[in-house]
């Protein structure tokens, strides 16, 4: 039998730390708030990721408007998730225009996150971003996530190359950090799907049970649901602490509290087939 396991990265993979901005109250969370939830609590939030180096970001001057910046630089944005389908050309209109947040406003969430990671681990993967909201035009939130691997991430995506599954990663994370993190991992570079999107995940899976006897999604939070509900089989992880909706965990086939408990789990379907 032949089976495609697909990752999702943040939380699932590495263990994440993020941290938010609310731009309105200027009120800063560096609790790791979950990114998506707050993006789906309002239909029109969209979350973007952001294709800027962090190190060059804390250069820039604090007071400076964020969106001329980012139009200056001309930067390059990923759609990551969000409950309406919307135009990449409508996203730079808002990204590019809003007068309120400024650099400093991305600052300090790139600064908390990287406070609390560069104590737990040597290296690690930056990613920041904003949360637009369709309906204010503006934008609505400053974030940063930093992870690494939870332990035995290397050794469990290396049982599974063994036991000749294939293996991929789907993830609303920059392209170029998911490529540094599956070099890291065991990963083939031609296997990474990032910015992708909840719709995106799902085509993807799709997609893989044309060349798989089984499709197996591994994720843990509500914009892996759709790509859930389109595999073969469901895994859902919460060894990244925090609340889960209901409605992913009734799709899970399995909810497992150690990312290495993926590999048993393939033993089982291959068992059930024999």
């Amino acid at each position: 039998m032949s089976v495609g396991v697909v990752f999702d990265s943040a939380g699932t993979l590495l263990k994440t730390n993020r941290a938010v901005k609310n731009i309105k109250s200027g009120i800063l969370l560096n609790d790791s708030p979950e990114t998506t939830m707050l993006t789906f609590e309002d239909p029109d939030r969209i979350l973007i990721l952001l294709n800027v180096s962090s190190t060059e970001m804390m250069k820039v001057p604090p007071e400076k408007n964020l969106s001329e910046h980012l139009k200056e630089t001309d930067v390059v944005f990923g759609i990551s998730c969000g409950r309406k389908i919307i135009d990449a050309a409508d996203v730079g209109t808002i990204l590019f225009s809003d007068p309120v947040c400024r650099v400093i406003d991305l600052q300090e969430v790139i600064r908390a996150c990287w406070q609390i990671v560069s104590k737990e681990a040597e290296s690690f993967a930056m990613n920041s971003g904003v949360i637009i909201n369709l309906r204010t035009r503006e934008i609505e939130f400053t974030l940063a996530a930093a992870g690494y691997p939870f332990p035995g991430v290397k050794e469990m995506i290396s049982a599974l190359h063994q036991k000749g599954v294939a293996v991929y990663i789907a993830s609303g994370d920059r392209t170029s950090k998911l490529e540094l993190i599956a070099d890291k991992i065991g990963i083939p570079r031609d296997r990474i799907h990032g910015v992708a999107t909840p719709v995106t995940k799902a085509r993807i899976i799709t997609s893989l049970k044309g060349e798989y006897d089984v499709v197996v999604m591994v994720g843990d939070g509500i914009n892996d649901l759709s790509a859930m509900r389109a595999a073969d089989v469901s895994i859902l992880t919460v060894q990244q602490k925090g609340e889960r909706p209901d409605v992913l965990c009734k799709q899970a086939g399995y909810i497992i509290d150690d990312i290495r408990d993926v590999v048993p789990i393939i033993d089982k379907l291959n068992a059930d087939v024999e």
